[in-house]
């Protein structure tokens, strides 16, 4: 992957303070002729119309992970219109609506690959703070354009608007690929979701779109009435109500925990059937508690998963496009960027924001 910036938001550090920092003027990444990222054969280059923050922005940018270099310029839910194409690409054209999720590389020959799950391939490269294969470093899409192999280019379907389809590209990915490869899918399958925020919401969809008994699992009551009337959950649970959490245990096939904050395992597992499994899609920076009693007894799993390969994010956003699915959205412009940081702390937001960047970022 390979980007050029002629104007961008790059994170800096400041005293041990992280710090959006607009206007940058340079070549952030890539092969460069005069100041312009070269377009390879193989390549689509694109304009960036907009771009989602994901949570996981907040921990990089933060380097709550402990894995943050700088200057790191965040974004992996990129949207926008193609501008130009490699003399060896037949499947985009000028004008298609594109977008890039959360690698841009990987080896192409371990058994993962060859698998189409380049999201687990030792060598995958992230689409941004991460490195190159010619060892430059990647950048991320809160910038004008970026040119990526073809081969991790997603096609957004005509019917999804841009803003919207852009947190698909993780948080959908996120959450579709657990319901699919854990047999979550089948209707009539009864699935909670833990945490109602920006993976919850659109958890939730797209397991009512498979058909699915959805049950939201929160620690806030005041959620209850948008989960069942906005998202479809089929029910809710005050995760802090004994008595709820009581009158659910063995009822539900699987859960799909997007909780990225330090919560309890155990009462999850009790409400799982036996065979049960809890898929961890949440990112907590510190450990969670695990007993393994509660594992041996009924048979239950707690496992995890990490967005999907290629083949699986198109399939999911042509889902996405066939079932209307789309996150609910707060667009913002680029100087409101760490404003937005600091709400997403507070978990104030409903429940991605969306950067407009296309009619917002300002050249320097």
């Amino acid at each position: 992957m390979m980007m050029k910036a002629s104007a961008a938001v790059l994170v800096t550090m400041e005293g041990g303070n992280s710090a959006m920092k607009g206007g940058v003027n340079d070549d952030v990444n890539g092969d460069a002729v005069d100041g312009e990222t070269v377009t390879g054969d193989e390549d689509v280059r694109f304009k960036i119309l907009y771009c989602g923050i994901c949570h996981s922005d907040l921990h990089n940018v933060k380097n709550e992970w402990g894995n943050s270099t700088y200057p790191l310029l965040p974004g992996h839910e990129v949207v926008g219109v193609v501008t130009e194409v490699g003399s060896k690409i037949q499947k985009y054209k000028v004008g298609d609506r594109v977008g890039v999720g959360c690698m841009v590389g990987a080896c192409h020959t371990c058994e993962n690959c060859e698998n189409d799950l380049e999201n687990y391939c030792p060598k995958m490269i992230l689409t941004y703070k991460s490195v190159n294969y010619d060892g430059t470093k990647t950048y991320g899409g809160y910038s004008d354009h970026m040119v990526t192999n073809e081969r991790y280019i997603v096609r957004i379907p005509d019917n999804l608007p841009l803003d919207a389809a852009a947190p698909l590209l993780c948080a959908g990915i996120t959450t579709y690929s657990p319901l699919r490869y854990y047999g979550l899918d089948k209707p009539g399958t009864k699935v909670g979701v833990v945490g109602l925020g920006g993976l919850g919401h659109v958890a939730v969809k797209f397991a009512k779109a498979f058909g699915a008994i959805v049950t939201v699992i929160s620690t806030s009551p005041r959620k209850k009435q948008e989960a069942i009337e906005v998202f479809g959950a089929d029910s809710f649970l005050v995760s802090t109500n004994p008595d709820e959490m009581q009158a659910a245990m063995g009822t539900l096939d699987g859960i799909i925990d997007t909780v990225s904050a330090v919560h309890a395992l155990v009462p999850l597992l009790s409400l799982l059937k036996s065979h049960g499994k809890i898929i961890m899609v949440g990112a907590p920076d510190k450990p969670l508690e695990l007993p393994v009693f509660p594992l041996i007894i009924g048979r239950k799993t707690i496992a995890g998963s990490s967005i999907g390969g290629m083949k699986e994010t198109q399939e999911m956003i042509d889902f996405a496009g066939k079932h209307n699915i789309t996150p609910l959205i707060e667009v913002i412009p680029m100087d409101y960027v760490n404003t937005a940081m600091e709400r997403l702390v507070k978990v104030d937001v409903k429940y991605r924001f969306v950067l407009d960047v296309g009619n917002t970022l300002k050249a320097a």
